[in-house]
């Protein structure tokens, strides 16, 4: 009697133990297995990982004081680490956040990784014969466009618009919340592509990076109007349906149009199937989606050494003494889905940080725990390299004088700014810039009106201060170095 009441006792703790698991997929556990049919790695070991040290990734993740929502690893097909937090999260056209609980079924922005997988649809498109080769000027399949054929305009090309290379005066910088940021005329401007083609040239085409939303939205509009389609349901027919994503959402602009630079909303696991197809060379389990001669062309630098290819981003982490290299879509906010070649590895990330470019560390000290947690480098002391910068984007830091003109706080005075008259050089006009100060202990001691040196550097988008003193005031006509 004894024995067989040991024995339900036994039998009822490994069903706890598994009711357990499920509950809490995240907490260095086992991913659910779900519907769609993902593998589901049930030895860390096996699937190449030290199980310790992915665990620590996993509880930096859980117990992160950013807001990160999802944070998933896959290896050779399988998934490996599938976890999920709650926490506020808005989509573009919300203006507050809401706390929301998320999970392996529940849909999250992807903001710019958008960008990413609208260039697989332009392969496919390519594949089938129906768009023009890369070095089409763009503005031959534009005709309604003809009176803008001037000032270079003529001269750029499709790679251009893929590479971000145009040469049209843009900006983006500063953050989506400034409203002069030009990607939010895309959202309401009835004519697009004019939009953004009735613009100077600011560098010749193909020479300088220069990122560029509308630059998307035009391919956008290209595809759709060769395809017959919506861009949304040319997706579905030629990449979501084939990968199996069933459960998607692409959210138009105010005009009820599918916006190609941002708007889908995807389930981090379809971000990692995305992630599965692009390191099998554009196949899916044995179904070639996207061609492979076109994966490696989104993957390859538009210049030799830039971090920017044809609208996928590359970098690398150390780990040890090496350096090992990565390819991601990268979203605003934390969206992130990194893969790695060489360990034929994706790591996805989503996160509610919105406008707030530091969030990219946070990703990139994930993707390097992984890495490092993996078989070929586990115990290997590690840190993050930053990625290679397009040269044309490369931080030139400046210092130099000016006279400090107000400090504003923003967002509940989470958000520091100071605003800087430049004295570059005596009879030339004082010019006010705008610089994010992460560390507000920069400012002690100084009060507006001063004279100051600072330093500068653009950080993650954004123009950051990263030194600031008081300085004697410049002597006009004299020298202020």
């Amino acid at each position: 009697m004894l024995l067989r009441f040991t024995a339900l006792i036994a039998f009822l703790a490994l069903i706890l133990a598994a009711l357990t698991v499920r509950a809490e997929p995240g907490a260095c556990g086992i991913p659910l297995a779900a519907e769609e049919g993902w593998k589901v790695a049930q030895d860390r070991q096996r699937a190449g990982f030290d199980s310790r040290s992915l665990c620590a990734a996993e509880r930096a993740f859980l117990e992160s004081p950013r807001n990160l929502h999802s944070f998933l690893v896959e290896r050779h097909g399988e998934l490996v680490v599938d976890s999920y937090r709650a926490g506020p999260d808005r989509s573009s056209y919300w203006l507050w956040s809401r706390r929301k609980e998320f999970d392996k079924d529940a849909l999250h922005d992807v903001r710019s990784i958008t960008k990413s997988i609208v260039v697989l649809l332009w392969g496919i498109a390519e594949h089938e014969g129906r768009v023009p080769s890369l070095s089409t000027p763009v503005l031959n399949l534009l005709p309604t466009l003809s009176d803008l054929r001037s000032g270079g305009r003529d001269r750029i090309t499709v790679a251009d618009m893929l590479c971000m290379r145009s040469g049209l005066a843009w900006d983006e910088s500063g953050g989506y919340s400034r409203w002069m940021n030009d990607e939010h005329g895309l959202l309401w401007r009835g004519d697009r592509a004019r939009y953004i083609f009735d613009r100077p040239i600011n560098s010749a085409p193909g020479s300088q990076f220069n990122y560029n939303g509308g630059l998307t939205a035009v391919l956008g509009l290209l595809l759709e109007e060769r395809a017959g389609v919506d861009l949304d349901e040319y997706a579905r027919k030629r990449l979501f349906d084939p990968l199996g994503i069933v459960d998607w959402e692409w959210t138009g602009d105010l005009r009820g149009r599918t916006r190609a630079f941002t708007g889908l909303r995807l389930r981090p696991r379809d971000l990692a199937r995305i992630g599965r197809l692009v390191l099998d060379g554009g196949r899916w389990q044995g179904r070639q989606v996207v061609p492979e001669a076109w994966v490696r062309t989104l993957l390859s630098p538009c210049v030799s050494g830039e971090a920017y290819g044809h609208h996928w981003w590359a970098g690398k982490v150390r780990v040890g003494d090496k350096e090992v290299a990565w390819h991601g879509a990268l979203g605003n906010g934390g969206q992130r889905l990194f893969i790695v070649p060489s360990l034929d590895l994706a790591v996805v990330t989503t996160a509610g940080e919105y406008g707030e470019g530091s969030i990219g560390r946070v990703n990139l000290h994930l993707l390097q725990q992984v890495v490092a947690a993996t078989r070929e480098y586990v115990g290997a002391p590690s840190q993050i390299s930053e990625a290679v910068r397009p040269a044309s984007t490369a931080p030139t830091p400046i210092e130099t004088r000016a006279t400090l003109r107000s400090v504003t706080e923003e967002d509940g005075g989470s958000r520091t700014y100071v605003y800087l008259k430049i004295m570059p050089k005596a009879k030339v006009p004082f010019t006010t810039l705008r610089f994010r100060v992460r560390d507000r202990a920069l400012l002690n001691g100084l009060s507006e009106g001063a004279t100051v040196k600072f330093r500068a550097e653009r950080i993650d988008g954004e123009n950051t201060l990263t030194a600031i003193r008081g300085v004697p005031p410049c002597v006009r006509f004299q020298p202020c170095d």
